[in-house]
């Protein structure tokens, strides 16, 4: 009886000790704030269920603060999770570490948007897989356009036709009102710029500010600032654009699908409408960013079967679906164009499925400012600041960013 005692007792004890052994925990680093929620939810919905059946524990690791500082930091001691957020506007940098697994035949990127996949490809290696994205869109208010007995904005507008209307709205409706709020910034500004056709980089990996593209682009948009029709989000003590269409006196304003849940939270009475970017008059297309956050693998993780199969839980169909029904982002998948959601009538709804044709249409780039970082926007942006200030005129602005941005690609 007690040999048969001490034999269970071994045997559990090897049991235990060979699943301690085969028990892995799989950790993924993001965002913290509100993406802390919504990512825990969609671990627990979509990733658990599956890989504790596989004897994997995974825990999200939410980075605080500075998350490309801190991803940084935690790289470089090896001390990172084994899937991870990565912007795309950061890229470059990352890549740059060798610290990122190509995905190339470990995951399957061909059901996601091109453009998207675009993103987060370098040297022909993709190196995440969009979790999801936003585009820019016109987003007007309603009423304003009634008030006017102006036509609301169209998918079909052109640069000069929508010129138009926004100063007829101003002219109808009297000096207090506006027709768009212009950010002094390339993360607005720059949609117009790729339009024209111009490119951000060079094939020497130079950015030319003096191409008569991008200067068409420059002055179209600071134009609308010389009557007033466009002003700067600080001259309404605004933000953003949509601070500027929450205040009821600006008809029109270039922003993402984040603007939904801020106007339903603040502006619950606004009625506003969505319409595609317009499109430059010479090359009859739009331009656009994407913005956009990808799920990426640490090259140096120990577990790389159980994160490949994570990144695809995470991505999957369902938990797409979820993430869409739910208003909280635009999924990254090509076949959820034919979603039941984007056919619903409300507004945000209808924000959301034009922000996802917006992925697909015209000259469309991901939000990134190269190898050197977010720097390489400051020369733009204290461009446009001038300009749209009155300090300085166009030709000025223009000559002094190109002589800065040569001086800052030269360190």
């Amino acid at each position: 009886m007690k040999n048969a005692l001490c034999l269970t007792l071994g045997l559990t004890l090897l049991a235990s000790s060979a699943a301690a052994q085969t028990a892995k925990t799989l950790t993924i680093n993001g965002y913290g704030g509100t993406d802390q929620t919504l990512v825990n939810d969609l671990i627990n919905r979509f990733v658990k269920p599956t890989m504790s059946k596989e004897g994997v524990t995974v825990v999200y690791r939410p980075l605080q603060g500075d998350y490309n500082q801190a991803l940084t930091t935690l790289l470089a001691a090896g001390t990172a999770g084994d899937v991870m957020y990565l912007p795309a506007e950061t890229l470059d940098g990352f890549v740059a570490t060798k610290k990122i697994l190509p995905l190339n035949g470990v995951v399957n990127t061909s059901p996601f948007i091109k453009t998207l996949n675009s993103a987060f490809t370098r040297g022909g290696r993709t190196y995440a897989v969009a979790k999801d994205f936003n585009t820019l869109t016109m987003v007007y208010n309603r009423d304003l356009f009634d008030e006017a007995g102006v036509a609301y904005p169209t998918n079909n507008e052109t640069w000069t036709s929508l010129a138009t209307k926004l100063r007829q709205v101003k002219q109808k409706l009297g000096s207090d009102y506006y027709g768009t709020c212009l950010t002094p910034n390339f993360d607005r500004f720059g949609a117009f710029a790729y339009a024209t056709g111009w490119q951000q980089f060079g094939a020497n990996g130079r950015t030319n500010l003096a191409d008569p593209r991008f200067a068409e682009a420059f002055n179209w948009y600071t134009g609308l600032a010389k009557d007033k029709v466009g002003v700067t989000p600080s001259e309404l003590s605004a933000g953003w654009g949509g601070d500027c269409l929450k205040g009821g006196k600006v008809a029109v304003v270039f922003e993402g699908g984040w603007i939904v849940n801020f106007l339903r939270d603040n502006a619950p009475n606004l009625k506003f409408g969505t319409a595609l970017m317009p499109k430059n008059n010479k090359t009859g297309q739009r331009g656009n960013f994407l913005y956009t956050v990808g799920w990426a693998i640490n090259s140096g993780t120990k577990n790389r079967a159980a994160a490949v199969k994570v990144l695809n839980l995470l991505t999957s169909p369902q938990a797409q679906q979820y993430v869409l029904e739910q208003g909280l982002a635009i999924p990254s998948r090509t076949s959820l164009q034919n979603s039941a959601y984007f056919k619903k009538t409300e507004a945000g709804a209808q924000n959301a499925r034009l922000v996802f044709q917006g992925a697909d249409d015209g000259n469309v780039r991901a939000f990134t400012f190269g190898a050197q970082g977010p720097d390489w926007a400051k020369p733009i942006n204290e461009a446009l600041a001038a300009v749209l200030s009155g300090q300085r005129s166009a030709a000025d602005a223009l000559k002094k960013a190109q002589a800065d941005m040569t001086t800052f690609q030269r360190r």
